[in-house]
């Protein structure tokens, strides 16, 4: 009897080997077949998708990454190191540990290698650049920011697929309302219960055919006031200030406008559009002079492309060095300022829908433009002297995005698809004028579109529109319905950044440290819905709310 017992566990255990063995080799084959298989996968490379893979593993669940980017964390990995913060006790859950992990690496001394921790001061924007007291940095340098990023990978031992572009036209398999499968470029499947589009431009989305919108929705639409073209609104200084002409020879339209200058007209005030607010790189400069390449010079240079800023010099405009924000080590994150810039305005109309090789023209015209404006400003003789004398001593750092010539890896997109999912964040929910449902995070910056047309007035005047900011009352409530899609389009998609938002309510969410709340609450989210075997829309608030709560998610004012 008990020979026969030895002998029945003995077969059990050998079943149990065997079993493992098989599945063991089929997922080897799998892998070997280009094809993947975990609980969830994430496509993008952002700030948003490393926060969601990292909850994601926290909630016992298998992820993928599938990263178009070869270096992860988007805009913040990528010269923004001068946050956005707003509101910062609004920031809870993984996106304060990032900026926790900030903060310990500047506690150590040998974080600073071109100045003293003494000498850099404490300035932030609308905050302390290092907070001791809560023990968060809000300031950063990019290679720095990549770091933490990769960090939280390889603690999660999180799988990163990078440089593999999702195939926009065959690559997304849908089925019964759920995506079952992506398939990238290279040939690579990936298959999972839910799938997360953490990209700025809302790829994987639009393939899978969610509906969504590009430009500024009229003010009607969703009952806005600052939505819309809005013509001779300035809410920052970013336009023109002087009677600027904008013609080749002064005073004859003949002679064509200048580079830079739309012969369209703006439309009228509060009329919706398609066009998209200006993008530009973030660039990380450095005056230390054992640390700073000088300003190339792109081979297709014209210093015609610049005579418009040289009229603005020329009226007396003297705020050029007015956006060189220091980060750490005598650099800085260098943003547009000023009424011709870093932002290349009317110049991305197309990137949101264009095709990826579109899309790289886009970013080597962009590219092109911002190197050329350096070099001009830094060269020409008709740049005042105190400011060519002054960017001399500037250059792009040498010890960052050393693979890339020392330029960003990451355009700014601010703005591309945007969701309309089953709840849309608008103006009204930002400035507190109706209740929010199932928040999910929040959010406090001012709602902020940079520039979108540069024209030439009624007047014959060269003028920007689109410029605004407008400062929220109090912390505002995301909902979770602008994360999912409609039900009757797919039941298992979250999009935590290019999420469901009118034009001018997203200038406020657009924030890097908003993105990784997002993509932290879609993971856990999604592992609700793998759990109760339920549709995104069906996952239960009370739930959610409950959970995003112990991971020290800030949902309501009366939390902070």
């Amino acid at each position: 009897m008990r020979n026969r017992l030895n002998m029945n566990i003995a077969k059990s255990v050998f079943l149990i080997i065997f079993t493992g063995i098989i599945f063991w080799g089929c997922q080897q084959v799998n892998k070997a077949g280009n094809e993947n298989t975990a609980d969830v996968i994430i496509y993008g490379g952002t700030s948003a998708a490393v926060t969601a893979a990292v909850e994601v593993v926290h909630s016992g669940k298998s992820v993928i990454v599938v990263s178009p980017d070869i270096h992860l964390g988007g805009l913040s990995a990528g010269g923004l190191g001068f946050t956005d913060t707003g509101n910062k006790s609004t920031i809870g859950g993984l996106s304060r540990e990032f900026y926790h992990r900030v903060w310990k690496h500047y506690n150590d001394s040998a974080a600073w290698i071109w100045e003293k921790h003494s000498e850099y001061g404490n300035k932030g924007q609308g905050t302390v650049a290092m907070d001791g007291e809560n023990r968060t940095m809000w300031i950063f340098e990019p290679h720095v920011a990549e770091q933490v990023f990769e960090d939280f990978i390889v603690e999660n031992n999180i799988p990163v697929d990078r440089d593999e572009w999702l195939d926009r036209k065959n690559g997304v398999q849908v089925e019964g309302g759920k995506i079952t499968a992506i398939t990238t470029l290279s040939g690579k499947n990936y298959q999972g219960k839910i799938f997360i589009d953490a990209t700025y431009e809302g790829d994987l989305m639009a393939a899978a055919g969610i509906s969504y919108h590009v430009g500024r929705e009229s003010c009607s639409v969703y009952n806005e006031e600052w939505n819309g073209v809005q013509a001779g609104v300035f809410h920052h200084g970013h336009h023109f200030k002087s009677k600027i002409d904008p013609y080749v020879i002064p005073g004859d339209p003949s002679s064509g406008l200048l580079p830079k200058i739309s012969a369209e007209k703006p439309g009228e005030n509060c009329t919706g559009d398609d066009k998209v607010q200006a993008y530009c790189f973030r660039l990380c400069m450095s005056n230390h002079a054992d640390n700073r390449v000088p300003f190339p010079k792109p081979d297709n240079y014209d210093p015609k492309d610049y005579e418009l800023l040289v009229r603005v010099f020329e009226a007396g405009w003297n705020e050029w060095f007015n956006k060189f924000d220091m980060i750490p080590n005598r650099k800085t994150d260098t943003n547009n300022h000023g009424p011709f810039s870093s932002d290349n305005i009317g110049m991305n109309y197309d990137y949101p829908e264009a095709s990826y090789e579109r899309r790289k023209e886009i970013i080597k015209e962009h590219e092109d433009y911002q190197k050329g404006l350096l070099y001009f400003v830094s060269n020409d003789a008709r740049v005042p002297d105190e400011v060519r004398t002054a960017m001399q001593n500037w250059g792009l750092a040498a010890d960052e995005f050393t693979d890339n010539g020392n330029w960003p890896h990451q355009l700014y997109i601010r703005e591309a698809r945007r969701m309309i999912g089953e709840y849309v964040t608008s103006e009204n929910d930002v400035l507190g004028k109706r209740e929010v449902p199932q928040p999910i995070g929040m959010g406090s910056y001012t709602m902020d579109s940079h520039n979108i047309q540069r024209y030439v007035t009624e007047e014959g005047f060269v003028q920007n529109e689109g410029d605004l900011g407008i400062h929220p009352h109090q912390p505002y409530q995301i909902s979770y319905g602008s994360i999912v899609p409609q039900k009757e389009e797919c039941t298992n998609l979250l999009v935590p950044v290019a999420v469901s938002s009118s034009h001018i309510a997203f200038g406020s969410i657009r924030m890097e440290p908003v993105f990784m709340i997002l993509g932290q609450s879609a993971a856990v989210a999604a592992s609700i819905a793998i759990d109760k075997e339920k549709s995104v829309q069906d996952v239960q608030y009370d739930e959610l709310k409950e959970k995003l709560i112990s991971k020290n998610q800030k949902l309501s004012v009366s939390q902070l």
